[in-house]
């Protein structure tokens, strides 16, 4: 599934709202703090299984209406955080859409396990000749 940032913004809302942190009396007169809300839902990017998919990898961001929420108080400016929370709403979509490849079961070759045989009764043979004899 291949999809840009932009094909994202017809199903997002945006709401803004003062934000907490440094930043003196800047902090209590602007609203920085962004919160985005995609409706994957009704976005025609995704098909039926995409859509389940999504809902199932990210229910922890979703909200109770079934929006995707993401939220975004790093900046200082509301317009970078707007652009940090579509950057944060891409991978996450991203990461939930990509399937991981199976991982096939292999064998140790039989050089490999010979190998290994032999270098431990190299250690071995080398332990006995460290250890204290008795000569009696």
């Amino acid at each position: 599934m291949e999809f840009s940032i932009h094909d994202l913004l017809p199903n997002t809302t945006y709401k803004t709202s003062r934000s907490g942190g440094k930043g003196g009396q800047h902090v209590n007169k602007v609203s920085s703090k962004v919160e985005l809300n995609f409706d994957f839902q009704s976005s025609t990017l995704f098909n039926s299984e995409e859509k389940e998919r999504l809902k199932q990898k990210l229910s922890n961001k979703m909200t109770a209406e079934g929006l995707i929420q993401v939220i975004s108080e790093e900046e200082r400016s509301q317009y970078l955080n707007k652009d940090r929370s579509l950057q944060k709403l891409y991978s996450l979509i991203k990461n939930a859409l990509h399937f991981h490849k199976l991982r096939k079961a292999t064998k140790p070759k039989k050089s490999a396990i010979e190998k290994r045989l032999k270098n431990k009764q190299q250690q071995a043979v080398k332990k006995i000749n460290r250890s204290k004899r008795d000569f009696d």
